[in-house]
């Protein structure tokens, strides 16, 4: 055989040492990629178990934060995290994504912890105790004074501003049926303040809220069915807020009708009071006296305005009082509220003796 065919014939050549060398250090360089992407994604898996870009809550101390209108959750999240309430924006996004009550968050100034987890600030701003300071309650059968001192009171605006709105109702949006008359319009709930109110954005606010109370109660229609102007049962509901308590309302209600309608005067001490630019309705003689177009113990018929701001109740059983002959009422008992209801005079002198008793027990 040549030596030709001896090579053509002869075992193949060993693989090269170098060669061999480069596919293991490949392959040891792919092996060790794999294995930080095996680790990295663990890590992330871990991470988000164990919750690293949110605090376990509950959060300790107190931080306010201010929330402005047109803020987004994400720019919620990063005013949160920012004060430390929160970790992470994330955090909060997420639960507040995953919670449908979280879209009635909005703009004001809230009280929260520090160190919160996402879900525990979002259950916080939901919570009306993280408002309280940056809340404006306006209780039923607030005079429109009242109602003022209330909201300079809330947000440090002086009462003045509030007074030189009211010299021109026509800014307030009154219906037009109140003939730019605002007393009985601030109507009473609680609002939200953002910390960018005027006297007359607020106000305005007040009787944006009244205009949704009146056609929730369908108040111009239902006034026209019962024969009266809106206005006039909006005077009712007021004398109802300032003489009775709710459970007493339709009845008190059925009285005032009762009285309009036989022509008696409706010598209602509240409305005196409110002529007189007082408070208390233990009234002397001379008060009951007095001369003021408010003093129902001498004109007949309704004062000419609401004596205060009612509210949804009292609207409600002044469009629709209770049936009965009743005449006269007695709160036979202030403390209690007990009040009691006589078709006869003779019955209401009785009823005024119990009410003399409870004066006497008192010492007065």
């Amino acid at each position: 055989m040549s030596s030709i065919d001896d090579l053509l014939s002869s075992e193949p050549l060993p693989p090269s040492r170098h060669r061999s060398g480069v596919g293991r250090f490949l392959a040891f360089a792919l092996a060790i990629v794999v294995l930080l992407g095996i680790g990295w994604g663990a890590l992330n898996v871990l991470r988000s178990a164990s919750g690293s870009d949110d605090y376990p809550g509950p959060g300790s101390g107190s931080v306010t934060v201010v929330v402005k209108k047109g803020d987004s959750l994400s720019a919620i999240g990063a005013i949160l995290s920012e004060a430390g309430v929160v970790k992470s924006s994330s955090a909060f996004v997420s639960a507040a994504t995953a919670n449908e009550a979280a879209n009635s968050i909005g703009p004001g100034t809230y009280t929260l912890k520090r160190q919160m987890s996402g879900d525990g600030a979002v259950a916080l701003m939901l919570d009306p105790v993280s408002r309280a300071s940056s809340r404006l309650v306006l209780p039923e059968g607030l005079r429109l004074t009242q109602s003022i001192e209330a909201a300079s009171e809330a947000t440090k605006i002086p009462v003045s501003e509030f007074e030189a709105v009211l010299q021109e109702p026509s800014k307030l949006n009154l219906p037009s049926w109140a003939k730019d008359r605002p007393e009985g319009f601030m109507f009473p709930a609680t609002y939200d303040l953002t910390g960018d109110e005027s006297a007359q954005s607020l106000l305005r606010s007040f009787v944006k809220r009244f205009d949704q109370a009146s056609s929730d109660t369908d108040l111009v229609a239902r006034s026209a069915k019962i024969g009266r102007s809106p206005y006039e049962v909006l005077i009712i509901a007021s004398l109802l807020q300032g003489e009775g308590t709710p459970n007493d309302f339709a009845k008190i209600a059925r009285v005032v009708y009762n009285r309009l309608d036989s022509g008696m005067p409706l010598q209602f001490d509240s409305t005196v009071a409110y002529g007189l630019g007082i408070t208390r309705l233990n009234l002397t003689q001379e008060q009951l006296d007095s001369s003021s177009p408010y003093n129902t113990y001498v004109v007949k018929g309704l004062p000419p305005t609401p004596i205060n701001s009612p509210g949804d109740a009292a609207i409600e059983a002044a469009l629709n009082p209770a049936n009965g002959k009743w005449l006269y009422f007695v709160t036979v008992n202030p403390d209690t509220k007990e009040t009691k209801f006589a078709k006869s005079y003779e019955k209401f002198l009785t009823l005024k003796s119990e009410y003399q008793a409870y004066l006497d027990s008192k010492g007065n």
